[in-house]
């Protein structure tokens, strides 16, 4: 029998399809499985039109049989099959598919999908098989042929009188395996319960039934510890994707039933959206919100992003193009006809359909959120509780560019009622003399509510927001404003919330205690910008304001995080005194400089503990509390 060349480069080309295009030797299942699909779809299409085929789409099948004795995966279908010339052209040239031409020259309907398009999938078997047959008989003929080949060295195309004894017609592929080695471990794929895995990961909404004889333990009738093994014939795939289905026939139960299996998740999701997009690119899609966000959801280790699948046969387990960042706790799954793929379906061609499908599943979230934030307060904020950092972080991404999409998701703490309000609620409550959204940072609300700097702001009936998370101020600083308000910290140096009257008598004051202010500076020199009396203070006799940009609570987030000089970031402080205080009255009776100094540091490390920081010498500390006492 003649060995023929395969009709391609060379050699390398085809060890190049066998060793470098997948990246996982399992995937040669979804491949001929969905080569089997193709075959069906082409004589369930022909069917359509031609009463001869005498076939119902209930009678197509796809066959599985494993044989360890033989080591050999056999893949059966009763589709159109293919002629000795077609075998030849179809297997025999590299990269040449009948299925991409059968959907070119036929305008197909839902009903009739063509999954295929290259040609290279059959060649992944060689991934697995030392000796490859394909069996086949095309629909209409009475001779079967046989296509061998043991890889490179070429291939026999002959007749044949053993094809099938389940069709008349369709293809038979024995794979004969390769013998297991040290790193590889062939023998998997002839259990059982791997190949159930991995028609359920891959291809589980191919829409005809995939078979398989599945050995179960059957005790012995009479016995209490002795077993038979039993054999039936069992449909491994669900065949009708949840997300085609009409949304008014499925369930709450179904739903979350079947995000539990798919996703692993103990717990129900809080939310799900069904889609079905149709226009410049059509797609249908699942979407799911967690209950609760995963353990390592907020590490490196986390992976964000949807399944991908192409008519029901998955192409990415987490397509992370699908989702930005800021959406990485949604789950699901996206699937779509329009993509372009690479010739290994297992990668996608960032193309113009990806970035429209990402761009509306953006959207899609984003109204989603917003409904629950309008229509289901209580979820919305157990939603936030969970996902709301990420919605923050968003913000600060980017430098700032996605503010204007994110802003009006987010919720923070507030002196109002107590409770979480949007930014949207907090402007509408501003009295009219309010000029700034007002807020206060803090490791948690009962170190805010206590701090100096709120007395003054809460006397003049303002509400704060309370930020108690370390992005929340990096958030609002990207932001800059909100329906055309500025953010403005309670420890902002200028505060401004005097009338002119009383801006003038303070500076007034200060001139006046100039000497004091400049000899307490000098104890506090290269920790504070300068000290001078404040009108924000009511209870407290001290506190701690920053300049610039740069708060205090941002200083020691960023101080916090590691660089790799090792430097430090430092605000500009000042020390504000209350005037009204007894502690200024006696400052101001003092005349001995040393004594001066020691109540400026004794005044500091005060104002560091209401700010919750470290005090840098708490030995020095005690001995000045003892010495003054």
């Amino acid at each position: 029998m003649e060995t023929k060349a395969f009709q391609a480069e060379s050699k390398k080309l085809l060890d190049m399809m066998i060793h470098s295009i997948y990246t996982h030797k399992e995937i040669f299942l979804r491949e001929l499985i969905s080569n089997a699909s193709d075959a069906i779809d082409k004589l369930y299409f022909k069917s359509l039109t031609d009463d001869s085929v005498g076939l119902n789409k209930e009678d197509f099948f796809i066959r599985l049989d494993l044989n360890k004795t033989q080591r050999t995966i056999t893949i059966t279908d009763n589709g159109i099959g293919m002629t000795e010339e077609e075998l030849e052209k179809n297997l025999g040239t590299i990269a040449n598919s009948g299925s991409l031409q059968f959907k070119t020259d036929n305008k197909l309907g839902e009903e009739q999908q063509i999954i295929g398009q290259f040609g290279v999938g059959f060649y992944s078997a060689f991934m697995v098989a030392k000796k490859v047959s394909v069996f086949s008989r095309a629909f209409g003929t009475e001779q079967a042929h046989v296509w061998q080949s043991e890889g490179v060295d070429g291939y026999t195309v002959q007749e044949t009188g053993d094809f099938s004894d389940l069709t008349k017609h369709g293809t038979k592929i024995v794979l004969e395996l390769m013998d297991d080695a040290d790193e590889e471990n062939y023998s998997e794929f002839l259990e059982d319960y791997r190949i159930q895995y991995l028609v359920k990961k891959y291809s589980d909404y191919i829409r005809f039934p995939i078979q398989m004889e599945v050995s179960h333990r059957k005790l012995k009738e009479g016995t209490t510890d002795e077993y038979d093994m039993e054999y039936t014939l069992e449909t491994l795939n669900s065949q009708v994707p949840l997300w085609k289905k009409n949304q008014n026939e499925l369930t709450e139960d179904e739903y979350n039933a079947f995000y539990q299996e798919k996703f692993n998740d103990y717990m129900p999701p809080m939310a799900h959206k069904h889609v079905h997009n149709e226009g410049t690119v059509s797609y249908d899609a699942l979407l799911y919100i967690p209950s609760k966000a995963p353990f390592n959801y907020y590490t490196r280790e986390y992976e964000k992003g949807l399944q991908l699948y192409t008519n029901g046969v998955l192409i990415m387990e987490k397509c992370a193009d699908l989702l930005p960042d800021y959406y990485s706790f949604v789950k699901g799954l996206v699937d779509s006809e329009d993509l372009s793929l690479n010739i290994s379906r297992e990668l996608l061609q960032h193309d113009r359909q990806l970035k429209l499908i990402a761009k509306s599943i953006e959207k899609t979230i984003h109204n989603e959120l917003s409904r629950m934030l309008k229509n289901d307060r209580e979820k919305y904020e157990k939603f936030f509780d969970a996902f709301g950092t990420q919605i923050k972080y968003g913000i600060c991404s980017d430098y700032g560019m996605h503010k204007d999409e994110l802003s009006d998701l987010l919720l923070f703490w507030s002196s109002h009622e107590e409770k979480l309000v949007t930014l949207a609620e907090y402007v509408e409550r501003m009295p009219e003399d309010q000029k700034d959204i007002y807020y206060a940072a803090g490791n948690s609300l009962a170190q805010i509510k206590a701090l100096p700097q709120t007395e003054a702001v809460l006397a003049k009936g303002y509400e704060i927001l309370y930020f108690t998370i370390p992005v929340d101020e990096f958030a609002v600083k990207n932001m800059m404003t909100f329906k055309d308000k500025n953010f403005k910290s309670v420890t902002a140096a200028d505060l401004d919330l005097n009338t002119e009257e009383e801006k003038k008598a303070l500076e007034e004051k200060n001139e006046e205690n100039k000497n004091l202010f400049e000899t307490m500076q000098k104890a506090l020199e290269g920790k504070v910008q300068k000290v001078a009396l404040s009108s924000r203070l009511k209870s407290y006799p001290v506190c701690l304001a920053s300049e610039g940009d740069l708060t205090l609570e941002m200083e020691k987030t960023l101080n916090a995080m590691p660089t790799p000089d090792g430097n430090k970031v430092q605000a500009k402080l000042v020390l504000e005194l209350n005037p009204e205080h007894p502690v200024f009255q006696k400052l101001t009776a003092l005349d001995n400089s040393e004594t001066i100094e020691k109540y400026a540091k004794l005044l500091y490390n005060q104002a560091l503990l209401m700010e919750n920081m470290p005090i840098e010498n708490p030995a020095e500390f005690s001995s000045l509390i003892c010495e003054l006492m």
